[in-house]
């Protein structure tokens, strides 16, 4: 990336372009954590990391790279919150897709273990706290009631918020 910072969509344009060269053997598991690294400095470069790794077909983000989980770690709060908000939306989704009969829902799903797994491997005390404070939107209290009220999930959807948070501590 150039000094500048990305925007949202050259964020999601790099990404893709990386874990494609990544996927490829074209460059290595600690050039793309570094490139990730700069990335996810701002909120909006870490949101556009999110919506391509998240929901792309590449592996980056089912076998999390010891260079990339250090920078991921390093990012702190920032990683933790996104990680967590996009748990609860895939979660949601799953809900959604499957009551509709959509072929979403399998992404969906990959999101959402995706994003289990990557936050079994973040600060767990960060970690903990944040999910804590969604856990508590889920039962109707806190900050992320903002969150939940926002997207206007049902009481489905909002179950299996809550299960999703269970299953980062098994």
């Amino acid at each position: 990336m150039n000094e500048k910072k990305p925007t949202f969509k050259e964020a999601m344009e790099a990404t893709m372009i990386w874990c494609k060269s990544w996927e490829n053997d074209e460059i290595s598991d600690e050039v793309i954590s570094d490139r990730i690294g700069e990335l996810i400095k701002t909120v909006e470069g870490a949101r556009g990391f999110f919506v391509v790794s998240l929901s792309i077909d590449c592996p980056l983000m089912d076998r999390f790279p010891d260079a990339l989980i250090f920078q991921l770690r390093s990012s702190g709060d920032i990683i933790v919150d996104l990680t967590v908000k996009n748990l609860a939306m895939s979660s949601a989704m799953v809900i959604t897709h499957h009551d509709n009969n959509d072929s979403q829902e399998i992404q969906s799903e990959r999101i959402k273990i995706r994003c289990i797994e990557l936050l079994k491997l973040l600060d767990s005390n960060q970690v903990k706290k944040r999910l804590d404070v969604l856990l508590e939107a889920t039962k109707g209290n806190g900050t992320d009631l903002k969150f939940i009220n926002k997207w206007g999930y049902n009481a489905k959807q909002i179950n299996a918020i809550s299960e999703s948070i269970y299953e980062v501590a098994t």
